[in-house]
């Protein structure tokens, strides 16, 4: 197919390259701020590099004015991903102190801007401040494209159930919600940026340092889980007010946006209770958070020696979001306690939130779904529907879930298979992949803290899923059809 065909693409991606350009010189900034000037000369020569690659895109087909069609749809957002983690990647091959090879800065870059997480480098507390800030500025920007993709994209392509939100839009467009994806951008980029402000100011009232505030608040918000130092949430362990905040920022960030939207419009709270989706990322939460309190109280071990609640409520929001940060003790926590939660992660958070998973709204519709058939066993012949706020579920819909579920379950164990392949054990092997497909970070066993561990092979495994999570499987894998390059 002839290149000219695709002028959009160019068009947009050149435009994305130029604004993830601007993502270099705030790092330039803090680095030359700290007097350190081989960071901030690295960072300026990744922008002028990002820049001009960026010009050369757009420049040829800055005249194109063709609308973007399905086709192109799928290739801006696959493409969005792949591309701008191979150049957020440079800095990290550019700076000594790192001295990643390119596998591992393109799994750092990736990690990054799919609010995964996961990190193969180590010394953190040592790292130049200049690249602390870049690493949470990386997952900031990817929170925000997220929101963006589920909110005003997927919809439109109708991903794994999202067709649901595009079903819904008649609604949001009722209720004022502006219908022009441009407007629809700007009133999600605000929200989300007095969220991360708010998280900030909470965090240096806290007892955080500013520049500790500044970049945990992008990560918080993004429901990234990178952190400026190697003990992650564990480096602020008597600062309970930290916690706290924390906890309540993950959780807020776990809702769609456009929830919150409302909420600031409206100057109301009802949607959110009026929201099927909200209440049982609600309710599964206390759930979740109970049976932890339940295995600690039956585990017999010294009480002196087990987390407070605040520490509890804390880990499951941060695994449960997918948020990924972690406290000093963990990992030496009942073994069940760390599974359950990597289990709990293949829900994550809301569709529309900056959080990975299968999303709540669709183990929702699943679950009703299972009811439905069990109720279709006793009663043949009624009609039964499945209902998403007071809505019946069409049945093409259910069938898209259904597809998207199998597809990131049969990825999950092929990947994790591939892993042990390798040489790796089970528990890594399952884990590092969950993590990476449900954009979580942290796993269990070899890579509970630290992904360097892996080898080159293992790495680019985990590179692969995090995309592939990051756009809903199909986004991704449509791409890799014979009959979508042929229409």
């Amino acid at each position: 197919m002839a290149l000219g065909y695709y002028k959009s693409v160019f068009k947009t991606l050149g435009l994305l390259m130029m604004v993830f350009s601007l993502s270099m010189v705030f790092p330039f900034m803090v680095s030359a701020f700290e007097g350190d000037t081989y960071t901030a000369s690295s960072f300026m020569a990744a922008f002028f590099f990002t820049l001009i690659v960026g010009i050369a895109l757009w420049l040829p087909t800055r005249k194109d004015r063709s609308e973007i069609r399905l086709h192109e749809g799928f290739l801006i957002v696959a493409l969005f991903w792949i591309i701008l983690g191979i150049f957020g990647s440079i800095p990290f091959l550019m700076l000594p102190e790192t001295a990643l090879s390119f596998t591992d800065a393109i799994f750092e870059s990736t990690s990054g801007l799919t609010t995964t997480g996961a990190t193969i480098l180590t010394g953190l507390d040592q790292l130049p401040k200049g690249l602390l800030f870049y690493r949470s500025q990386l997952q900031w920007l990817g929170g925000l494209g997220i929101i963006v993709l589920a909110v005003a994209i997927m919809p439109l392509l109708g991903v794994g159930g999202m067709q649901l939100y595009r079903a819904e839009s008649g609604t949001i467009q009722d209720s004022k919600f502006t219908p022009r994806q441009t407007e629809t951008a700007k009133f999600l980029a605000r929200i989300y940026l007095v969220l991360t402000f708010l998280c900030m100011a909470g965090y240096y009232i806290s007892g955080m340092t500013f520049f500790d505030a500044i970049c945990h608040a992008m990560t918080t918000t993004a429901i990234g889980g990178f952190s400026t130092h190697d003990a992650s949430f564990g480096y602020f362990e008597n600062l309970p007010g930290v916690f706290f905040v924390s906890s309540l920022f993950m959780f807020l960030a776990g809702i769609n946006f456009t929830l919150h939207f409302f909420a600031w419009k409206e100057r109301s709270l009802i949607k959110f209770f009026m929201d099927s989706e909200f209440k049982a990322y609600v309710t599964l939460l206390f759930v979740v958070i109970g049976f932890t309190l339940i295995v600690f109280g039956t585990d017999g071990a010294d009480k002196q020696t087990q987390p407070g609640l605040l520490q509890i409520v804390f880990q499951v929001i941060s695994i449960g979001t997918t948020t990924g940060y972690t406290s000093s003790d963990y990992y030496l926590w009942p073994a069940f306690i760390p599974f359950l939660l990597i289990v709990y992660s293949f829900i994550g958070g809301c569709v529309g939130s900056t959080g990975g998973g299968l999303k709540v709204a669709r183990c929702v519709m699943m679950l009703k779904q299972v009811f439905k058939e069990l109720k279709q066993l006793i009663h043949p012949s009624a009609e039964i529907p499945v209902k998403m706020n007071a809505k019946s579920v069409d049945e093409k819909i259910m069938n898209s879930v259904w597809g998207f579920v199998s597809a990131y379950l049969i990825i999950l164990v092929l990947f994790s298979m591939m892993l042990m392949w390798s040489g790796l054990d089970q528990i890594t092997s399952f884990s590092a992949v969950a993590a990476s497909l449900n954009n979580l970070g942290p796993g269990l066993g070899e890579v509970s803290s630290n992904y360097s561990y892996l080898s080159d092979f293992n790495k680019w495994v985990c590179v692969i899923a995090m995309v592939l999570g990051r756009l809903e499987i199909f986004a991704l894998l449509v791409l890799l059809t014979p009959a979508f390059w042929r229409d």
